[in-house]
């Protein structure tokens, strides 16, 4: 059996692993657009303030490994330009030496991931504007970081924006971030995120929300940010407006994609093509608490939909079962996490919802050094089930976080929190665990 992947990081190279076990006979090949295969790209931002002292700390196997000691025909610097459904070919182009490429294949992995949105701005072009979504990426920005850097500007407040945020003022740059709408962390509602604005602003951040940016400006590289309201001078910009998947090579083919261009998928991981499989951040994912189709991509996500596909292209039937938007970032001193629907989804999906709100200790009271939880839980006000649940502190945040997506993951509803037998002991909770507090009251 031929099984062709196209993209070499989680998503593909989680496949990969998983076809070599099930088919001992497989013949894989694998088409790498970078030069490199198989790292976390969520530990970059670690890697440029010496958290993680060595960029190859991120690399879990190197394309190396992957030929010599699995067998995998595993290309670097090959772009995948057309997709032939019917002949059941793949052609691309080798970059570095411009020569076309046609390969055939039995099975097709589509695991291109996402690129960041790089939007057509007055100036994007100019030296010391960068986006951090590779390795080549990181290696830039911590290039750059020689030259005589002072202020940094971020643009955008998601994730990758606030972990640099935190990332650049540790380094001692002094650091201001724009945000569009009026708050950081859309993936947050406004009340709980008006505690990573007070966060921010502790830590000497420089916060700009509400503004738009226009265009950039300098003589070959920039020193000057342009919003919708005003001007900020900079020594070097970091680009962090979202990402989208990577599949505009496949816009003349049959496979079923929606707007933004992520791949429609089964529970199998099959696109609208039975021989052809899409998993990972190209992917959209089926949202358990929404029972709708979503797109959030992560890189958990990515590496469970990568085995899926790849046990299900060898013949070993496995399913997706869907996710419920969990997530967690660090930000300094606080830990922010959110699982299932914000306040907003559930207003957007027009649900009958319901939301309780505490500040608890996430230890026993009586136990010194406790720190303040910030949570707030949505549900069902008909059905009391359980919708979503965000929690933000300085500990325990992660404890309640997956206890929540766990809830989420089996459809409990609040009361059912009460019968849950949760670890107890004075220096991580009290008797009553905040969110049992929380399903006590409601």
């Amino acid at each position: 059996m031929r099984y062709v992947i196209i993209g070499g990081v989680a998503a593909g190279m989680s496949a990969a692993m998983e076809i070599t076990r099930t088919d001992s006979k497989a013949k894989i090949t694998v088409l790498e657009r970078g030069q490199d295969y198989s790292y976390g790209q969520c530990g970059l931002p670690y890697v440029i303030n010496g958290v993680v002292p060595d960029i190859d700390k991120v690399i879990a196997r190197t394309v190396e490994t992957f030929r010599e000691k699995y067998g995998i025909d595993a290309r670097t610097f090959t772009e995948v330009i057309h997709v032939d459904e019917k002949k059941k070919k793949v052609y691309g182009v080798q970059l570095k030496t411009g020569t076309a490429l046609e390969i055939d294949y039995d099975r097709l992995l589509i695991a291109t991931g996402s690129d960041p949105v790089l939007p057509n701005w007055k100036g994007i072009e100019l030296d010391g504007i960068h986006p951090l979504k590779t390795l080549i990426d990181t290696k830039a920005i911590l290039q750059d970081l020689n030259n005589k850097i002072k202020n940094v500007t971020i643009v955008g407040g998601g994730y990758v924006g606030l972990e640099m945020a935190e990332s650049f003022h540790s380094l001692g740059k002094n650091v201001t971030l724009i945000q569009r709408s009026d708050q950081l962390a859309t993936i947050f509602d406004l009340d709980m995120a008006t505690i990573i604005h007070q966060e921010a602003e502790k830590h000497q951040i420089s916060l700009i929300l509400g503004e738009e940016v226009e265009g950039f400006s300098g003589d070959k590289r920039v020193n000057t940010v342009i919003t919708n309201k005003g001007s900020y001078s900079t020594d070097l910009v970091l680009l962090s407006v979202g990402v989208k998947p990577n599949t505009d090579f496949l816009q003349n083919s049959a496979i079923h994609m929606n707007a933004q261009g992520a791949i429609h998928v089964n529970a199998y991981m099959q696109t609208s093509i039975p021989h052809i499989y899409a998993a990972g951040d190209c992917a959209i994912q089926y949202h358990r608490v929404k029972q709708l189709d979503d797109h959030i991509p992560l890189g958990t996500t990515a590496n469970k939909q990568g085995r899926i596909a790849g046990a299900n292209m060898a013949g070993n039937p496995l399913t997706f079962k869907g996710i419920v938007g969990t997530s967690i970032i660090k930000f300094f001193d606080l830990t922010l996490g959110r699982t299932g629907l914000t306040e907003k989804e559930a207003n957007h999906l027009k649900l009958p919802y319901a939301v309780e709100v505490l500040e608890a200790n996430n230890q026993a009271g009586y136990y010194p050094d406790g720190e303040t939880l910030h949570i707030k839980l949505i549900y069902d006000k008909n059905s009391y089930a359980l919708l979503g649940g965000q929690v933000i502190g300085k500990k325990g945040v992660d404890k309640r976080i997956d206890v929540l997506a766990t809830a989420l993951y089996n459809k409990m509803t609040v009361k059912q929190l009460l019968d849950l037998d949760l670890a107890y002991a004075p220096p991580y909770n009290g008797v009553w665990d905040p969110l049992q507090q929380m399903a006590r009251k409601i």
